[in-house]
């Protein structure tokens, strides 16, 4: 039987229960949140660097084509280019870290159903890509250089079966991924993860990320062709990327165009990213 006289006992004894839980769980989302917004200014600082040195590549005002790993190179050969690469290879960690727990741990409660668990099985591979990318740069400030091209020779120890299903899985997730980028930018639901919607720079991010977004469409979709192409038909073992993108736009009609317009619009997303990193909205 229930005794009436101690009920407000109980009662205070749940409510500090709660208040410790709540705490803990702040403290943690907390260095979560620092953790995620560490990375993605590492990962918006890779773009826009990447997205302006190809857009000055294709104004012919210096520059070079360059994707994720080549951007290490230019940052390697800058004053303090070691300090530079170790600052962004944490930040590349930490992002990698914010990815495993979107997939792991689902902090933003995309939920459990198909949808939910590709989404966060991109987030899985989004994760191995920039810890990737973070130990190379480790590598270049260790090992004092080294090309970033190198890795393609290692496909060919994989028989040409194997390679083939590689690339065409490949080819179609990165098929989805541009139509995301496409849905997401013509859908224009991209704001949704800023906290604030009158922040300083609103319409910056809004523009910035509306023409990202379109740009990373173009360039996943061209990538995903490469893979398609050599998978299904050429049974190449090459692997394409960013920067073989960038070329394949140069080389069509009205190439300089299109690339700088790509090229900027990855520089835009980058922009995007940075200003995430200050106003994600996390809850």
């Amino acid at each position: 039987m229930l005794n009436l006289y101690k009920l407000p006992e109980w009662f205070d004894k749940c409510l500090v229960n709660f208040k410790i839980k709540t705490t803990n769980q702040l403290k943690m989302k907390d260095s979560t949140k620092k953790i995620a917004k560490f990375g993605l200014f590492a990962k918006g600082s890779i773009y826009l660097i990447s997205g302006i040195l190809t857009l000055l590549s294709a104004l012919n005002m210096g520059g070079s084509k360059s994707g994720k790993f080549k951007v290490l190179d230019f940052l390697e050969k800058q004053p303090l280019g070691n300090v530079i690469l170790i600052v962004l290879a944490l930040g590349l960690i930490s992002y990698s870290v914010w990815r495993f727990i979107q997939c792991f741990s689902d902090p933003e409660n995309e939920g459990s159903d198909t949808k939910a668990k590709l989404k966060r099985a991109g987030f899985g591979v989004s994760g191995l890509i920039y810890l990737a990318l973070a130990g190379l740069a480790i590598k270049k400030v260790v090992a004092g250089g080294g090309s970033s091209s190198g890795g393609q020779n290692y496909v060919d120890t994989f028989g040409p079966t194997v390679i083939t299903i590689a690339f065409i899985i490949i080819g179609v997730a990165l098929a989805v991924k541009a139509i995301f980028h496409f849905k997401k930018a013509y859908q224009k639901k991209f704001m949704d993860e800023y906290s604030i919607a009158d922040l300083k720079y609103h319409k910056l991010a809004k523009n910035a990320g509306y023409f990202g977004y379109y740009a990373r469409a173009v360039v996943s979709g061209i990538i995903a062709f490469f893979f398609l192409k050599a998978g299904l038909y050429s049974g190449q073992n090459e692997i394409k990327g960013t920067q073989d993108a960038f070329s394949f736009l140069q080389d069509s009609s009205y190439g300089d165009i299109l690339l700088g317009l790509v090229a900027a619009g990855l520089a835009c997303y980058g922009i995007f990213v940075v200003l995430l990193s200050k106003h994600k909205k996390f809850d």
